[in-house]
């Protein structure tokens, strides 16, 4: 049904208290991007935090290519709402498609600034609903015009953006913090792997603010930006994109077109 005509009850507890997780898939071309990955993620989400429910990943999956061929979306970001309900038969799934998210092209050339904020996930490995303290961040992002804000745990170090996975690179060295800390991304995953097979040493470790004068730079995943480069974060100015980090932007690139080309 269209979006405006789908309601979800005032007195539904679960979804008032947040107590369920979502994915956003890229669209592009017709072509729904890591379709098995999102919805396996989705299912792992609602896992962690004890949502049950009666879905599975091939059904999302044939939810997903259902609705896309009915509504003939060329570009979109599709959105996946699982929420909990008192047993596992009133689960509710909604699935929607969203205006895609295109990020200012110059970005791409000449970096982002993000701020930094305090703030742990309870969950960190499950992609929830709770998401209050992380637009708060958002928004405060945007009233210091930037682009995002960067997310400081209890530890003091970064771990990663309000809606997307952090990194920082020193030569061909990608430095992430521990995947127990963070929210594992699909995007983020796919790029490590491109990485991985194109000569990059990865290593995760934890990130401190007062440590990124160590590094050439730094730079952001997610669905709709890929890979973002990052300029600054708070004080600290990098410049240019380094040279590694460009080579990376572009054969990944490569990557998504081949995956294209192929899943076509």
């Amino acid at each position: 049904m269209p979006i405006t005509k789908a309601s979800v009850p005032l007195a539904d507890v679960e979804y008032s208290y947040g107590f369920g997780v979502y994915e956003s898939i890229r669209v592009s071309g017709g072509l729904p991007y890591f379709t098995d990955e999102h919805c396996q993620r989705l299912i792992n989400s609602a896992k962690i935090i004890g949502l049950e429910h009666t879905y599975t990943p091939a059904l999302l999956k044939q939810f997903v290519q259902d609705l896309l061929q009915k509504v003939k979306a060329d570009t979109c970001n599709l959105k996946i709402l699982l929420v909990g309900g008192p047993i596992p038969e009133k689960a509710n799934l909604y699935i929607m498609c969203l205006n895609p998210l295109f990020p200012d092209r110059r970005f791409y050339k000449t970096g982002i600034h993000c701020i930094t904020q305090p703030y742990e996930r309870p969950y960190p490995q499950a992609k929830t609903l709770n998401m209050l303290p992380s637009y708060l961040a958002f928004r405060a992002a945007k009233a210091a015009n930037a682009y995002d804000s960067l997310l400081i745990n209890n530890e003091g170090c970064l771990v990663e953006g309000t809606r997307s996975n952090f990194f920082v690179i020193k030569g061909r060295t990608i430095v992430s913090p521990p995947a127990t800390d963070i929210l594992p991304g699909v995007t983020r995953d796919k790029v490590l792997k491109v990485a991985r097979q194109n000569g990059f040493k990865l290593v995760a470790k934890n990130i401190k603010p007062t440590d990124l004068y160590k590094y050439d730079g730094a730079f952001l995943t997610s669905t709709s930006a890929k890979i973002m480069p990052v300029r600054s974060i708070d004080d600290h100015v990098w410049g240019a994109v380094p040279p590694a980090l460009a080579e990376l932007m572009q054969t990944f690139s490569q990557f998504l077109e081949t995956y294209a080309a192929r899943v076509k």
